[in-house]
């Protein structure tokens, strides 16, 4: 999620947008029927017990930026096969994740994942599906029924596996995809306490950033940016509520695409609110976004997950429109060319190296032919970065949604399915859960009533939050916007630069763009757009309710013409030799923002 205040603010009257961004991206299921009670399982020794240790042997460059068309090119050609490839994949893991720098993106490699490749080696063509042999990592909120544990990075769920495939997960097998592991990620997708650390996790530790070690990766979907950006597999699987999925991309380097709520299912995934939670992919060129996109939308209704059925929040839950088949076929390295596109600097100020980025990237989309509307602005963005009403829907939402996805796993050590039994097992074992910080949205969101027209901590009620989302997210924002000045899709800096990983004092939030989109459910886009300094920043692709042809088209015009993804070093820390010096732009001066209110979920 994003940032509106720097500091902390108590959850009397404002919520800090800090303080909201502190819960990214969990999605929302309620899946059907557990049975059995297991039993409860010891938990582990460590909070940070890595995977199984693989060999130690230097990585193999010859996986480095390789993309999905590039593998299926060799595999035909008869030159790579999937068993060679996971092996390269898991040695790169074992020497640049779980040793040398440690990286520390990955939870757990899938035991059954070379079986698994030497399976699919033995088929042969036609094969039936667009990730035929290509390996995939999951973030650890999403289930899998094999020997994989499904966690949200919590010891509290460290036990049996998920009884059931989440539809996403079960897609991927559909489409030919090697799922190689689970990915760290900020514990509970950021939704635990104001004061986290993005990308920490009591199961598995801090998860770093691929260009400096120190630096954060952002959250909540961490490892699945890290990991991609890393050259750890071939592409990753994120979630988010609000800036979990476009702000590790951000920080991370890489293509994330957060689609629009209910074109990806979410049956099967650890939630925070059904009305914001979404699925989408990192990956490193939009190409490959747009492949992993392709093969995990829902295009029928999944009965696991309603959203699936209407448009969201921002359509008044209105049947679906017609999904393209392949949204492979948007791809266009000119397409920028003629498109009309809304230039949004209302978060500029903050970050002035990340403002010159964006600066940079706002004329070479002009210079490869689309017309600018410079600026437009957000009519209610005070009221967006408040967060109130926002907060006022993830906490309801979550306390409901938690205790249902809850209900489906068994066999795990909390000793009920409510979030009363997750509070009461941090509190337990709070050396292993809490160590830097506490669980105040835990907390707060269990005191909220579950009467949709009750008044809530904020003043509002649930269905007022979310008659007040869709006015200045949608109807009075984007959507305003959009058909106001007659544009296929508004641009803005996604977040500001990495900044050191500081466990003491928690992220440190500048700006962040994704909440105008994430209360109503819209997609956004982000693509590296440029360095400062050794770390990359991207641009963010806003559009409304299944815009995601429009914005694949404008993404990957813009990443053909700028090319700005450069591949991470792992250094331990920042050597300061980079850009020269900052030449203070000719438009100013624009005020200071603050930053984003709620950390990214």
């Amino acid at each position: 999620m994003t940032e509106t205040e720097n500091n902390h603010e108590s959850t009397e009257g404002r919520v800090s947008r800090r303080d909201f961004l502190k819960y990214s991206a969990g999605v929302a299921a309620v899946i059907s029927g557990a049975s059995g009670l297991l039993g409860k399982i010891p938990l582990p020794p460590s909070p940070t017990a890595s995977p199984t240790r693989i060999s130690q042997t230097p990585p193999n460059p010859s996986i480095e930026e390789v993309t999905i068309a590039q593998l299926e090119a060799q595999f035909a050609a008869g030159t790579l096969t999937a068993t060679s490839l996971v092996n390269m994949y898991k040695t790169r893991i074992g020497a640049l994740d779980q040793s040398g720098p440690r990286l520390n993106s990955i939870l757990q490699i899938n035991p059954d994942a070379l079986t698994i490749a030497r399976q699919l080696d033995a088929q042969t063509p036609p094969f039936p599906g667009l990730l035929h042999r290509i390996p995939v990592l999951l973030k650890d909120n999403i289930d899998t029924h094999d020997q994989m544990q499904t966690t949200a990075g919590s010891l509290a769920l460290v036990g049996a596996p998920a009884q059931q495939d989440s539809t996403v997960a079960a897609h991927l097998r559909e489409a030919g995809a090697i799922i190689l592991g689970k990915t760290n990620l900020s514990e509970w997708a950021n939704f635990r306490s104001f004061f986290s650390s993005s990308g920490w996790s009591g199961r598995g530790g801090q998860c770093n950033n691929p260009y400096a070690i120190d630096r954060n990766p952002c959250g909540s979907s961490s490892g699945s940016g890290a990991a991609a950006s890393g050259n750890l597999a071939t592409v990753s699987i994120g979630t988010e509520t609000d800036g979990s999925i476009v702000c590790p991309a951000n920080a991370n380097g890489v293509v994330g695409i957060k689609p629009t709520v209910g074109l990806v299912s979410r049956a099967g995934v650890i939630p925070i609110s059904h009305t914001q939670d979404t699925v989408g992919p990192h990956a490193r060129t939009v190409a490959d976004a747009a492949t992993v996109l392709t093969a995990i939308v829902q295009r029928t209704p999944d009965l696991r997950d309603p959203a699936t059925s209407t448009s969201p929040l921002g359509k008044l839950g209105q049947p679906r429109p017609a999904l393209p088949a392949d949204y492979r076929v948007f791809l266009n390295p000119k397409g920028l060319k003629g498109a009309r596109i809304g230039v949004v600097r209302d978060f500029e100020g903050s970050s002035p190296h990340a403002d010159a980025i964006f600066d940079s990237a706002v004329t070479a989309i002009q210079n490869a032919g689309a017309a600018l509307v410079d600026p437009v602005s957000f009519p209610h963005l005070a009221n967006i970065n408040s967060g109130l009403a926002e907060f006022t829907v993830l906490l309801f939402d979550f306390k409901i949604d938690i205790e249902n996805y809850l209900k489906t796993r068994t066999g795990v050590p909390i000793t009920s399915p409510t979030l009363q039994a997750l509070i009461d097992f941090n509190n337990a074992h709070a050396d292993q859960e809490m160590p830097f910080f506490a669980q105040e949205i835990f907390d707060l969101a269990n005191t909220f009533s579950s009467d949709p027209n009750a008044t809530q901590t904020f003043g509002l009620s649930y269905n007022e939050s979310l008659a007040i989302d869709r006015k200045i997210g949608a109807t009075e924002g984007i959507d305003k916007l959009l058909n106001d000045n007659n544009l296929d899709a508004l641009i803005a800096g996604t977040d500001n630069p990495a900044w050191p990983t500081d466990l003491i004092n928690s992220d440190h939030f500048v700006f962040g763009t994704s909440s105008p989109a994430a209360i109503v459910g819209y997609p956004i886009i982000n693509v590296p757009a440029g360095m400062t300094f050794g770390v990359p920043v991207g641009i963010s692709f806003i559009g409304t309710a299944f815009g995601e042809p429009t914005l694949i088209k404008l993404a990957s015009g813009f990443e053909a013409v700028t090319q700005a993804r450069q591949k991470p070093q792992f250094l331990q820390t920042l050597p300061f030799s980079g850009p020269p010096p900052f030449k203070v732009r000719g438009r100013g001066p624009f005020p200071k923002r603050n930053a984003p209110l709620i950390s990214e979920l």
